[in-house]
């Protein structure tokens, strides 16, 4: 086995390959990457058994073979080598990585012990690489954390015909973005649990790739897959079992007032007045008719407070956030302005963004938070 191709060209499969391998994998086969030269192809595969990624790529090849090599090893290696061809050839039971001057020599790992990775289902639909990202983003920002409830860490994705609804909570938070897409059966209706991280690293990979191909498996199947194809990457990754919560009927309907403010300005100011506290201390808000205060803090400990203007529309309202949560929020909007809705100081408000601060808001995006209490 032995190819040269560019190093940009290396690196980039080499790193799409590499974010579906496991720091702890139950098999060793399990650490590397497949390295598969056919006649005019090079192709790469990694797996940790529920995400499988594969990448190919033209090389100028020299003699056609197979192997594999530790995985994040050969990615740290790709990533430093110089701007200038690389050269890579299986030499006995080692591999060499030539690259100028810079020499790598890699161990093999068994190909016998490595597993067969699976295909990709049919095509369901395609979508814009750009838009997917950013909605998984926003989406993926109120995922939860805690593996011990995984149904809370994943993203629940809903196909009705030409639209799609992506949906995250971790029961703090509620994010719900909706987008259109062109599926491959008109009258399509489906929904899917996939893992948030394994998402969200997939559509930031894939930004700048003009369209995004998404293949899931029918419900009725044993083997619950989603794949993604781009541009020579894929990837596919198992479902989470477990039902998402219903989450509808949380958005609230009867808004009783709504506030918009200038979202860098109240970013910034809830960061600083946050400095005196921590995510378990709530960040007070009081808004008027013109005005929104910021507090945190009480009694002997750091205090902070700052005034912002804005515009209020309906009655005047206190209510307390988690700041990390808050500035999340605040950010996943991307627009210029934010409209927050609230319905009473004990009950979540909703975050929608603005493009002007007199513009309609952008209904595709919605950002529920959970008010905290605090000792008045």
């Amino acid at each position: 086995m032995k190819f040269t191709v560019e190093q940009q060209t290396l690196a980039d499969a080499v790193s799409w390959v590499s974010r579906s391998l496991s720091n702890r994998p139950i098999m060793t086969a399990l650490l590397g990457i497949v390295i598969d030269v056919e006649k005019d192809q090079v192709f790469l595969s990694g797996s940790d058994l529920e995400t499988s990624s594969k990448v190919h790529f033209s090389a100028d090849i020299n003699q056609t073979g197979k192997v594999l090599v530790p995985g994040k090893l050969l990615a740290e290696i790709s990533r430093s080598l110089p701007n200038k061809p690389v050269t890579v050839q299986l030499d006995g039971s080692r591999v060499l990585v030539t690259s100028g001057t810079a020499k790598f020599t890699l161990p093999t790992l068994s190909l016998n012990d490595y597993p067969t990775l699976p295909e990709l289902p049919e095509t369901t639909g395609m979508i814009p690489s750009d838009i997917f990202a950013t909605a998984v983003a926003q989406v993926a920002v109120a995922a939860g954390r805690d593996d011990s409830l995984p149904t809370l860490t994943g993203i629940h994705v809903e196909i009705n015909h030409d639209t799609i609804t992506l949906a995250a909570t971790d029961r703090y938070r509620l994010a719900v973005r909706e987008v259109q897409w062109q599926a491959t059966t008109p009258d399509l209706e489906t929904s899917a649990l996939l893992r948030a991280r394994t998402l969200a690293e997939a559509a930031k990979s894939l930004v700048g790739i003009k369209t995004l191909s998404i293949s899931l498996t029918p419900a009725a199947s044993h083997d619950r897959l989603v794949g993604f194809i781009s541009d020579g990457k894929s990837m596919t990754s198992r479902m989470l079992d477990g039902t998402f919560p219903p989450y509808r009927h949380l958005l609230p309907q009867n808004i009783t007032t709504t506030a918009v403010v200038e979202v860098a300005l109240l970013l910034d100011s809830v960061r600083r007045v946050a400095l005196v506290t921590d995510k378990t201390v709530p960040l007070r808000l009081s808004f008027n008719e013109f005005t929104l205060e910021l507090e945190a803090g009480a009694g002997e400990e750091a205090q902070a407070t700052e005034v912002l203007d804005i515009s209020l529309i309906g009655e005047p309202i206190s209510i307390a956030f988690n700041p990390t949560f808050l500035a999340d929020g605040l950010q996943a909007v991307g627009t210029p302005y934010v409209q927050i809705s609230f319905t009473g100081s004990n009950k979540p408000a909703i975050l929608t963004g603005k493009q002007e601060r007199d513009g309609e808001p952008i209904e595709n995006y919605r950002y529920l938070l959970m008010p905290m209490r605090y000792a008045s």
